[in-house]
C-alpha cells in the first residue's frame, strides 16, 4: 500500500516546472494528474508558486516527483524565474482554444532555455484538447512544429476528459532518468541546486502529496 512521504525521502527527487501563460490550464492538469480531480467552476489564477508531490515508478525504479505550478501573470515573473534553479524538466503549457496563448510560447521557451542547464528536457503541452471540435484555434501540427523547433516533445491533453493527462509527466520523467547527469543530480540532491519553500513564503503556495 501507500507509504508515507517521510519514508519516501530517500527516493531520487525530480523537480519539474509547469510554465505558460495565465489561464492555459496548468493547475487543472496538475490537479487531474495528482488528485484525479477536475473543478470546472474554478478559474482562479495561481498566485506565485504552488507545488505538489507525487511518487511514480519509471523503468522499474521509484522517484519522488516535485511539481511546481508557476503563475503566468507578468507581475510574478521575477518570482517564478528563481524557481528554475535545480529543475530537471519543464512542461510548457498553452491553451489550444486560444491563439493568443500559443503565440506567447516562443517567449516561454526562451525563458526556459535561458534559466535551465543544458540537457534539461522541455515538453510542450496543448491543454484543453476537449475544445478541439468546436473551439480549436491552434492545430496539432502547429504545436508539434514549435516543439520540434526547440527539441521538445509534444502532446495535447485535457484535464476535463483525462485524455493524455499522464503522458507528459511520465514522458518527461522517462527523459530525465535516461540522462546520466540529470539522474545523478536527482540522486545526490545537490548537483542542480536546491529550492527551499517555507510555510510563510512569499510564494504563498500549497503543499499536497499524492502517491500512485
Amino acid at each position: 500500500m501507500h507509504s508515507s512521504i517521510a519514508s519516501d525521502d530517500s527516493l531520487p527527487t525530480l523537480k519539474v516546472l509547469l510554465i505558460g501563460p495565465s489561464g492555459a490550464g496548468k493547475s487543472a492538469l496538475l490537479m487531474r494528474y495528482c488528485d484525479d480531480e477536475y473543478d470546472p467552476g474554478s478559474s482562479a489564477a495561481t498566485i506565485g508558486i504552488d507545488f505538489k508531490i507525487k511518487k511514480l515508478a519509471v523503468r522499474g525504479e521509484a522517484y519522488r516527483l516535485t511539481l511546481f505550478d508557476t503563475a503566468g501573470q507578468e507581475r510574478f515573473r521575477t518570482l517564478s524565474t528563481s524557481f528554475y534553479r535545480g529543475s530537471h524538466g519543464v512542461l510548457l503549457v498553452y491553451d489550444i482554444s486560444s491563439r493568443a496563448s500559443f503565440l506567447t510560447m516562443e517567449r516561454w521557451f526562451e525563458e526556459a532555455e535561458t534559466n535551465t542547464v543544458d540537457g534539461v528536457p522541455l515538453y510542450l503541452v496543448g491543454a484543453k484538447s476537449d475544445k478541439a471540435e468546436n473551439n480549436r484555434e491552434v492545430s496539432p501540427e502547429e504545436g508539434r512544429a514549435l516543439a520540434d523547433a526547440h527539441g521538445a516533445r509534444f502532446c495535447e491533453a485535457s484535464a476535463k476528459t483525462r485524455e493524455n493527462v499522464r503522458r507528459p509527466f511520465v514522458d518527461i520523467v522517462d527523459q530525465i532518468v535516461r540522462s546520466p547527469d540529470l539522474l545523478a543530480a536527482a540522486k545526490s540532491g545537490r548537483a542542480l541546486g536546491t529550492v527551499a519553500v517555507s510555510s510563510n513564503s512569499a510564494a504563498g503556495g500549497y503543499f499536497a502529496s499524492c502517491l500512485c
